[in-house]
């Protein structure tokens, strides 16, 4: 017997709850298909309604009354009559899961004239500030460097060259390049420590 959830209507309204248990029952203990089909029938037309009345639109209330009996099935046997009806039960699972539905829906804002406007490229003054006042007290740094070690950094930093293209450059060991660049990061990192 097909019933659509549309039309609401079902042979089995006037069946009385502990039948609807009943029901419950054979598909919890003999995964009973008549007995879920019957059960589909009686009661999905009205959780939809339920769903309607709520504010899901119809496409929506069907797919949750899916999702409803689907759990139906799959937890029968957690069905205690002593909580509650069949019923509440059914309609408790249909309610939590347009809530979870809800909660992952991504709600639609429409955007004013203002999106128009956008951010200036521009840091801020005080980031500006801050950044001329490191430079600042990186360029006196560097003018208080040794010769040789001020000359690796240069090269490194103005020309970016690398430590080998450096020792090329200025014809001195490789381990002689790090070691002043070595020391000129600890001079630095000093100097700054001590002005901040």
């Amino acid at each position: 017997m097909q019933v659509s959830l549309a039309t609401g209507r079902s042979p089995f309204a006037a069946q009385s709850r502990p039948e609807l248990a009943a029901l419950i029952a054979r598909i919890a203990t003999h995964r009973d298909r008549g007995a879920f089909a019957d059960l589909f029938q009686l009661v999905g037309p009205q959780v939809k309604g339920m769903l309607v009345r709520q504010g899901a639109d119809h496409g929506t209330a069907e797919e949750i009354v899916q999702d409803t009996f689907l759990t139906v099935w799959r937890k029968a046997e957690l069905f205690v009559a002593s909580r509650g009806s069949v019923i509440t039960w059914i309609y408790t699972i249909a309610r939590n899961l347009r809530i979870d539905r809800i909660r992952r829906e991504v709600p639609w804002q429409e955007l004013g004239q203002d999106h128009l406007e956008q951010a200036s490229g521009e840091p801020l003054q005080d980031d500006q500030l801050a950044a001329t006042q490191i430079q600042e007290r990186l360029r006196c740094v560097l003018d208080t460097l040794p010769t040789d070690q001020g000359e690796v950094v240069r090269l490194a930093y103005d020309e970016g060259l690398s430590h080998g293209e450096i020792a090329d450059r200025l014809a001195i060991p490789l381990g002689t390049v790090k070691s002043r660049m070595r020391l000129a990061y600890q001079k630095i990192k000093d100097s700054l420590a001590d002005a901040s």
